[in-house]
């Protein structure tokens, strides 16, 4: 068998600007039948445009695709998907209203008879794509009501559902824990043996030596290479993403640590978690591990007033307070950087300058009016020293790369003056580039005598970053690990407890 004729996908000459930018310039791309194909590439690297032509959103200013022998024209996606092409996007797109089974099928609606939708065969289906990925959900659930990880694994069934040819996932395990990464994994293993070709993007080393065959690097819209996985390693894929290599990831955690300056005592919120109690003290990294489900993020958005609490009490340095709301949260000293970046952490349509001062324009303001010159002047001295790559602050931000429009999200917060600052996947879905540079933000700002709480599902990330890390099962927390102590393995042995 020749080469063409294994190879599914191929892409030739490929290019596409946005506005004067080059976000693809005469890209090469193949991919073989029944084969996991990674790509890589920090944010920016053209990636997800490439992917996006792929799947029919947007059209090529030049080149050709040829898939199964045959020259694609470029439909809508319907098309795409009627062709055999699928994909799970990174930034999640269901139907808020609708239920799970609902999304899952939606425009593959099974009918009784023309114009009636079979709901019963719908939800049957749907619960056989969720079991498949061992997945505990009630399909007949508004998606509004799912928590970011539960999404990303409806998406995934979704994807899935179409019975493809060829799936495209972009970054699909970004807000699932391990033993979801284990299933998902599982499942491609089992497209595979199927003859389905995989393209998998992310930014986790461990993910792609473990799952892909084969690996295409771009950069700055560029073609770099094609190699087998097996002929990698870490320190070189780098090098070919970044043109450079990287320092140590994860910065030296000996600092001194100062008094506890935040604490809650017996929290508790109706069926989500139960008599959390812990301390965190100024300088110090405090970890969050658990499966998705465990009660993380209840738990902190509990404390920012985001969701009710049924018991317990929050100090901030010895002191009991009162946190009703969001406002009165910022108002002590206490920020947070959500998970859900594109859906509460941004307003796509502001400007970096904007979005930067959203939470603080009480500090710019007097009476209805706000000091435009001091809110440019901090803006701009968050712009520097988060190094914030935009070609101005009056740039919208849903056109920044999305290790960039994190570290605004991180700038907001920042801007508010917290002596707390809780981060909540604060990496997710951006590239190892951007990754060292928050990591050494972090560090930073626990050097300066901030008090962090970490929230991440990469156990290499908690293990790298926190001082101490408190594992949580079914709403409660299981152990407390000090960083000299912690592994992956013991992590996950205290995150399974029943």
């Amino acid at each position: 068998m020749n080469l063409e004729q294994q190879c599914i996908l191929q892409v030739r000459n490929l290019s596409k600007s946005f506005g004067g930018v080059q976000a693809l310039d005469n890209v090469q791309f193949e991919a073989k039948e029944g084969e996991v194909h990674g790509l890589m590439g920090e944010n920016g690297a053209g990636k997800s445009t490439l992917m996006n032509i792929l799947v029919g959103l947007i059209k090529p200013d030049t080149g050709k695709i040829i898939f199964q022998g045959e020259t694609l024209q470029h439909s809508d996606v319907r098309g795409t998907i009627d062709r055999g092409i699928s994909m799970v996007h990174q930034e999640i797109m269901p139907i808020p209203e609708l239920t799970v089974a609902q999304n899952i099928y939606l425009g593959q609606e099974m009918v009784k008879i023309p114009g009636w939708v079979d709901e019963n065969r719908i939800i049957e289906h749907a619960e056989q794509q969720l079991r498949e990925l061992e997945v505990d959900i009630d399909v007949t659930r508004q998606m509004k009501h799912l928590g970011v990880a539960e999404m990303q694994m409806v998406e995934i069934a979704k994807a899935l559902s179409n019975e493809a040819k060829i799936i495209i996932m972009d970054e699909p395990t970004s807000s699932l824990s391990n033993k979801e990464v284990d299933n998902l994994f599982r499942v491609i293993n089992t497209q595979k043996k199927k003859g389905v070709t995989i393209i998998y993007i992310s930014h986790r080393m461990e993910e792609i030596f473990r799952i892909c065959d084969t690996v295409t690097v771009l950069r700055d819209g560029h073609y770099i290479d094609t190699k087998p996985a097996k002929e990698l390693d870490e320190d070189t894929l780098i090098e070919m993403m970044v043109g450079r290599e990287l320092e140590a990831v994860f910065p030296d955690k000996n600092r001194n640590i100062g008094d506890v300056v935040f604490s809650v005592k017996r929290l508790g919120s109706k069926e989500k978690f139960r008599d959390i109690s812990f301390e965190l003290r100024r300088g110090e990294v405090l970890g969050f591990a658990g499966l998705m489900g465990a009660g993380r993020t209840d738990i902190v958005q509990s404390i920012m007033g985001l969701k009710p609490l049924n018991a317990g009490q929050i100090y901030l340095n010895g002191n009991e307070v009162n946190v009703s709301s969001p406002r009165d949260a910022i108002r002590l000293g206490i920020s947070y950087v959500t998970e859900d970046r594109k859906g509460s952490g941004i307003v796509q349509d502001l400007s970096v300058r904007e979005n930067l001062t959203l939470s603080s324009l009480r500090q710019f303001s007097s009476k209805m009016f706000v000091n435009k010159t001091e809110e440019h002047r901090s803006a701009g001295r968050m712009i520097d020293d988060l190094r914030i790559k935009t070609p101005n602050m009056q740039q919208k931000v849903k056109f920044l790369s999305g290790g960039n429009q994190q570290k605004v999200v991180i700038g907001k917060s920042l801007l508010a003056s917290p002596e707390v600052l809780i981060l909540d996947e604060p990496t997710r879905g951006i590239d190892v580039g951007a990754k060292f540079e928050i990591y050494q933000l972090i560090d930073q700002l626990a050097r300066e005598g901030k008090a962090i709480l970490l929230i991440s599902s990469e156990l290499p990330e908690l293990l790298g970053l926190s001082h101490r890390i408190l594992v949580l099962s079914r709403g409660r927390v299981t152990a407390e690990l000090k960083a000299g102590e912690a592994t992956q393995e013991l992590i996950m042995k205290h995150a399974i407890q029943n």
